[in-house]
């Protein structure tokens, strides 16, 4: 069979856009893990805050929110963002602020919200009511669904070991056989420049940052199900709830020169506690699990959705960095719209940053 459209990548960028060009023809997705989503969208911080990125990417997360909150019953539920300065960080604290448009409160409205806090070493904090946990498996699990209702094919435990073209077909490799397709869509996450290369298209230069995560024992014996998430001035670690547990990050960004399964560097989460530790009143005492993974940017952090400026039956879906999950509605019907030949929603500006004939 010859499928319209292959997808390399099963995470959150291949199954959207995978899901998206089901509409315009045959696709096949594979996945070289035995599972959906195991590399960076296993491993998201799950928080939707349209606010939050360069402006295209501000731009996608505005276009994806009306999707996340209702489509398929939606995928988003209240959080909310609350800022922390400590000594010294009053100026980091002000320019998040100007940013992202947060809402200076008090110490001890802090402290009312999160009761963990320590009103004694915090010296300002902001807050932000439009954040939301985002649901990471059922949005994987929707985009999967409307794959296969369109006779789209999933087949994971299959990494790609050779890519060649002949005669305007792709050929793509992997263990068991070969299939051939249209048009390569490479939503590769990490490996995205590797992909490019097995293909012979020249690699735009995306690189791998680590970003570690240790789970540990809510502060205090709290129930911090109803509390914001909790960011450092300046971004210099962020704590989050998760299932009644707690997530501390050093929120890292760690070159990686070769991808790979990552783990967490237990110095940097170590330094990481150690920013967050004068935060909060419960010393850290115990950490249950670490983990960590690979946020992928582009040279200049913007994402880079649309066909290869040389090669136009290749098709870039890559560099979310952080923001895979906020921008994949958007960020996928860009792409459907441009391999579809559709005017895009996005304002043209937008549309430009985003594309690949920008490196050519």
């Amino acid at each position: 069979m010859i499928y319209d459209f292959l997808v390399i990548g099963g995470g959150i960028a291949g199954t959207s856009a995978g899901a998206r060009l089901s509409h315009l023809g045959t696709v096949l997705l594979l996945e070289g893990e035995t599972g959906l989503a195991y590399h960076a969208s296993g491993r998201s911080a799950a928080l939707f805050e349209a606010q939050y990125g360069l402006p295209s990417t501000v731009a996608l997360n505005l276009a994806s929110q009306e999707y996340h909150m209702t489509a398929n019953g939606g995928v988003l539920s209240p959080r909310g963002l609350l800022f922390l300065s400590g000594p010294g960080e009053e100026e980091a604290l002000a320019a998040d602020v100007a940013e992202m448009g947060l809402t200076p409160i008090s110490v001890e409205d802090a402290v009312a919200r999160v009761p963990a806090i320590n009103a004694d070493y915090v010296t300002g904090a902001a807050y932000h009511d439009q954040a939301w946990d985002l649901d990471t498996d059922l949005l994987v699990g929707n985009f999967v669904k409307e794959l296969r209702a369109n006779s789209g094919t999933v087949k994971t435990g299959h990494p790609v070991t050779a890519i060649s073209r002949q005669g305007g077909l792709w050929q793509v490799t992997t263990a068991d056989q070969t299939y051939e397709a249209l048009q390569l869509v490479n939503a590769a996450g990490a490996w995205v420049d590797e992909v490019a290369k097995m293909a012979g298209i020249a690699p735009l230069g995306f690189t791998p940052l680590r970003r570690s995560m240790a789970r540990m024992p809510a502060p205090g014996g709290h129930d911090p199900s109803s509390w914001p998430m909790l960011i450092g001035a300046g971004e210099t670690w962020y704590a989050k709830p998760d299932a009644g547990k707690w997530i501390v990050s050093p929120a890292e960004e760690d070159p990686i020169e070769t991808p790979h399964d990552a783990w967490a560097d237990d110095m940097v989460l170590a330094e990481g506690i150690a920013r967050y530790q004068p935060f909060v009143t419960e010393e850290v005492t115990r950490v249950e699990s670490t983990w960590a993974g690979l946020r992928t940017f582009a040279p200049d952090r913007t994402l880079v959705l649309g066909r290869d400026a040389e090669v136009p039956e290749f098709i870039w879906v890559a560099g979310q960095g952080g923001y895979g999950f906020q921008t994949a509605p958007a960020a996928s019907q860009l792409v459907a719209d441009l391999v579809a030949n559709r005017p895009p929603d996005l304002p043209p500006e937008i549309v430009a940053a985003l594309s690949p004939a920008r490196f050519a």
